[in-house]
């Protein structure tokens, strides 16, 4: 019985797993067949400068006194007429920022640019609230959206802006660039998962006539569109998504540019890439139990209610992650590989579900930006690695997110000129730990049983859970030093800290 259960539990995981793997597939499939419509949006008349309409740009700021100089001197220089551009710095920070924004906004009005600075007390809906407070003032019938952590070119308005000569379109969302892609190993696989998003799933459901978000910055709403949806509401996490889906459902249009790139900055610690993560996976969930029962009874193609549904499932696939390592184990301990027959029913498939659709989804990431397909292949393992030490992390906000609305909206720490100045905090790494036990048990187990195709599989989710393990457990010591020495007479703290390791030095160089 519990031999059947086990099956019937192993399986089960596999088919959900697969389930999601093929729905990759089917994007990139997508793209290939809608790629005429993918390229031809580049086409669009150009507005003459009568034509040009007024345009507000909204920078939402929460303690980010790093990068905010760079930010606001980006959008200053954007090639627009003057007479046509209001700049919003809508800030919510409790520290410094506020003093460096604020100086900021005063240099641009000395230089005659239309710049307006507002401070909230109360941070009531977050960055979805700031948001809305802005649009009671907002000049704009546009209004273009940057994180602090963006680098927004000049051409930027000039280059999206015609899309807007239809009246139906509510948003042209364009793609993130990464200023500091090869900082390291972890970035580099960053780069790689959010170049999939953009230039494979972005680029398909746009394509294909089906639904896609705004991506929370680097785009342009139409402020009669967000009216007309309900405005910004912050019942979720992700208010871009509910937003977008609001809007959508309402009959407006939205248009992807993979061609512009809005360079921003990617997390350089696992804790802030967690705290990111997590609140893009809590917040989607969310999205899911408000809107996706209204999607599905919408008068919409069957094919745009099943993309939608796995456009706002995909965290899913994380609890059915963690429990494939859980299952592993006893699978290749009780099922052991004694014919041919059996290495194909258990070990074939958790190959093709974990490789085959990941393998072409970030090949054509990478092609679609003209980079070698062969770095998608070279990153794939840690790509895989990094995604399964995410996976418990990620479990527990698909756990939050179906059992409440809201929550606190952690920022993603910016690095700008400061790496250490905003280091998110995290818990002791022990579930990831644990799992890196069990799943080197798998690993040995795969050899003992002659599981050969779960080998390499179950090696990957040892690495993966101990490199999330070990990056995290790094960061605690380094805070844990830091705060020491911060509570050290000023003689004792200017002093410098032992050398480290080699360890240490492997650490910190990913």
């Amino acid at each position: 019985m519990l031999h059947l259960a086990l099956v019937i539990s192993y399986f089960t995981v596999l088919a959900g797993l697969s389930m999601f793997g093929l729905h990759r597939l089917h994007l990139v499939v997508l793209c290939w067949r809608h790629r005429q419509k993918i390229a031809a949006v580049r086409d669009v008349r150009p507005m003459t400068e009568d034509e040009l309409p007024v345009v507000t740009i909204q920078l939402p700021l929460f303690n980010e006194a790093t990068v905010t100089p760079r930010l606001i001197e980006a959008v200053a220089k954007m090639d627009y007429p003057a007479d046509k551009l209001e700049i919003q710095v809508l800030d919510d920070s409790t520290d410094e920022t506020q003093a460096i924004a604020r100086a900021c906004v005063e240099g641009l009005r000395e230089r005659g640019i239309d710049a307006v600075y507002i401070h909230r007390v109360d941070r009531t809906g977050y960055k979805a609230g700031a948001l809305d407070n802005g649009l009671k003032t907002a000049k704009g019938a546009l209004v273009a959206i940057f994180d602090a952590d963006f680098i927004p070119q000049p051409d930027f308005l000039r280059s999206i802006v015609a899309h807007f000569g239809d009246p139906k379109v509510a948003v042209v969302q364009t793609r993130w660039g990464h200023l500091n892609r090869d900082h390291s190993l972890l970035t580099q696989v960053q780069a790689l998962m959010l170049d999939g998003h953009h230039l494979v799933e972005n680029r398909a459901r746009y394509g294909a006539g089906f639904l896609f978000n705004f991506s929370g910055t680097g785009g342009m709403w139409r402020v009669a569109a967000i009216a007309d949806a309900g405005g910004w509401e912050h019942d979720t996490l992700t208010e871009d998504l509910d937003l977008s889906y609001r809007a959508q459902l309402k009959g407006w249009k939205f248009v992807y540019r993979e061609d512009v790139v809005s360079p921003s900055e990617l997390p350089e610690f696992v804790s802030a890439v967690r705290a990111q993560q997590y609140r893009w996976a809590k917040g989607t969930v969310q999205t899911a139990r408000k809107l996706l029962g209204r999607v599905l009874s919408a008068d919409l193609t069957f094919s745009q209610r099943a993309e939608a549904f796995f456009h706002m499932t995909p965290h899913f696939a994380y609890p059915l992650l963690v429990s494939l390592s859980v299952l592993l184990l006893p699978a290749l301990v009780l099922m052991p590989a004694t014919n041919a027959f059996m290495m194909l029913i258990v070990d074939l498939p958790l190959c093709v579900a974990t490789t085959g659709s990941l393998a072409a989804f970030y090949m054509l990431a990478e092609s679609a930006q003209g980079r070698p397909r062969r770095g998608a292949l070279a990153r794939l393992p840690m790509l895989i690695a990094l995604g399964t030490g995410l996976a418990p992390h990620l479990t527990r906000a698909v756990w939050d997110g179906m059992n409440g609305m809201a929550g606190e909206f952690v920022r993603t720490p910016k690095q700008g000129v400061n790496a250490d100045r905003y280091r998110a905090k995290t818990s002791l790494p022990l579930l990831e730990t644990g799992l890196a036990v069990i799943s080197f048990g798998s690993f040995v187990a795969s050899i003992q049983t002659g599981h050969w195709f779960a080998t390499p599989f179950a090696a990957l989710f040892t690495i993966g859970y101990g490199y999330v393990a070990l990056l995290v457990a790094h960061e605690q010591a380094n805070r844990r030093r830091d705060q020491s020495l911060s509570s050290l007479p000023p003689s004792k703290a200017s002093e410098p800290p032992a050398a480290l390791s080699p360890a240490d030095d492997v650490i910190a160089a990913e």
